[in-house]
């Protein structure tokens, strides 16, 4: 029996949540854009698309302000409820930095002191990392520069990440009045071994692009410096060997002596993205060649489990660094944004820590005891 009859609505539903007002082209911003997905010859494909998530503040080496999490936000719902897009492409403008994290300025300017706005934006900080993972679409993280600190955690957020050979991972929150609890500490000891995702959780060192694709962070590092038509791996790290004199070394910084002579070399090379881009263009045709629901499905499974931490300490990390914004982080994050004046960066932790030992009352008199000064 023809059913004709039974009630039928084709005209298509937009599922967009949020309007396009949080996307722009002048930084500070986030753009959203829409590549046609490229088939194995590299020829457009008709009707298909990646949805490309762009930060940009490159004077700023991307660090992300409250408008621009918003952004994110907005460019991973898009993405997700749009039937025409393969995969998202979440990545930066310029080569120096994917992103460092939360806009310190902002932090040290107006959220210190500001519990209360402080646990406000971190309720959209979470949402972002929440929006990258239950986007319905696989979300490809293309490093284009240093990927440290909050930039780590939203990079670890996502499904598979590429990689610049000139980008480093790491976090800086023990160092800066924070701590790495918008993902970091839940995230990577699935990417690392335990030892190594507490080290580089707390050690505030950075590590190469070559040494985490050894470990497992990443899955493809890519040469981006070229020189006479040739490419040129990253020549302040380690890739002529792996072991030497019984240490694994591939990854690991060259020794001081060699340093000079590795950044002259770079210094005549120039910066070309070409094989990270056709990196990202091979991973959104393999993914436009499965079927698309048991694609999402398979990666949701392995989402999960980066979920299952994530979602158990998302709101009491939240509160903790509301909280924390009274205390370490207003000293941090002051102390940071006053480099200019002051010619340092960090306070002084031994004075601290001696003020501690004391029972120092946590004052303005405390601060100054452990701030640097600025310089005549």
């Amino acid at each position: 029996m023809a059913l004709e009859w039974l009630r039928r609505e084709n005209d298509l539903k937009d599922h967009q949540l949020i309007d396009n007002s949080h996307f722009g082209t002048e930084a500070p911003t986030v753009i959203y854009e829409e590549r046609p997905v490229l088939d194995d010859k590299g020829a457009a494909v008709a009707g298909l698309y990646s949805a490309w998530i762009w930060l940009n503040n490159p004077t700023q080496y991307n660090s992300y302000t409250t408008d621009m999490v918003k952004g994110v936000i907005a460019g991973m719902q898009r993405a997700s409820s749009d039937r025409k897009i393969v995969a998202v492409v979440f990545t930066a403008v310029g080569d120096k930095a994917f992103c460092t994290g939360g806009n310190t300025a902002e932090y040290s300017a107006y959220y210190s002191k500001r519990p209360n706005e402080y646990g406000e934006y971190m309720d959209l900080f979470n949402a972002m990392v929440d929006g990258i993972l239950n986007c319905k679409k696989p979300v490809i993280s293309r490093v284009n520069g240093m990927r440290v600190a909050g930039g780590q955690e939203i990079g670890m957020a996502t499904d598979i990440t590429v990689t610049s050979d000139l980008a480093v991972f790491g976090q800086a929150g023990p160092k800066h009045g924070s701590a790495p609890v918008g993902g970091s500490t839940d995230f990577l000891p699935w990417f690392l071994s335990m030892e190594d995702a507490m080290y580089n959780c707390i050690s505030c060192e950075t590590w190469s692009a070559y040494k985490m694709k050894s470990k497992g962070l990443v899955t493809k590092a890519v040469p981006v410096l070229k020189k006479d038509g040739q490419w040129v791996r990253n020549p302040l790290v380690r890739t002529d060997t792996y072991v030497d004199d019984g240490d694994i070394v591939y990854g690991e910084p060259i020794a001081a002596d060699k340093v000079a002579a590795a950044k002259a070399l770079m210094a005549e090379c120039k910066t070309d993205f070409e094989l990270l881009d056709a990196e990202v263009n091979r991973l959104v045709w393999k993914f436009a060649n499965l079927f698309p629901n048991c694609l999402i499905n398979s990666i949701d499974g392995i989402r999960g489990k980066k979920k299952f931490f994530w979602d158990q300490m998302k709101l009491p990390n939240r509160h903790w660094l509301a909280a924390n914004m009274n205390h370490e982080a207003w000293l941090g994050f002051n102390a940071f944004d006053a480099k200019k004046p002051t010619g340092k960066d960090v306070i002084d932790f031994i004075k601290f820590r001696q003020l501690v030992a004391e029972g120092a009352l946590f004052d303005d008199k405390f601060a100054e005891q452990v701030m640097a000064k600025p310089k005549a």
